[in-house]
């Protein structure tokens, strides 16, 4: 099986997770150097736990499905100091 389409079933099984916060996740790329690229959908773009969401919940499920990644990146983690940084309704 592919490796995009291997990241994509691991990324499903964390979904409803994000989906319980208002939030998502999307691959955007695999690189030749084995680099998954994902950005954050909904209120994961802007939580500032994304940065914990993408490191303990995304990264981890897609490296322990899919070894052969090097590297997970996401293109837009938010962090707890920026300016349109927000909780989902649920956490606040």
């Amino acid at each position: 099986m592919e490796l995009k389409k291997r990241i994509e079933l691991a990324l499903e099984s964390i979904r409803p997770y994000l989906k319980t916060d208002g939030g998502d996740v999307k691959l955007l790329e695999v690189t030749k150097d084995k680099i998954a690229r994902i950005e954050l959908l909904g209120a994961c773009g802007a939580c500032p736990m994304s940065s914990m969401t993408f490191k303990a919940g995304i990264e981890e499920a897609i490296k322990r499905s899919v070894p052969e990644i090097r590297k997970v990146e996401a293109i837009n983690i938010t962090t707890s100091d920026a300016p349109r940084a927000e909780l989902p309704e649920n956490l606040k």
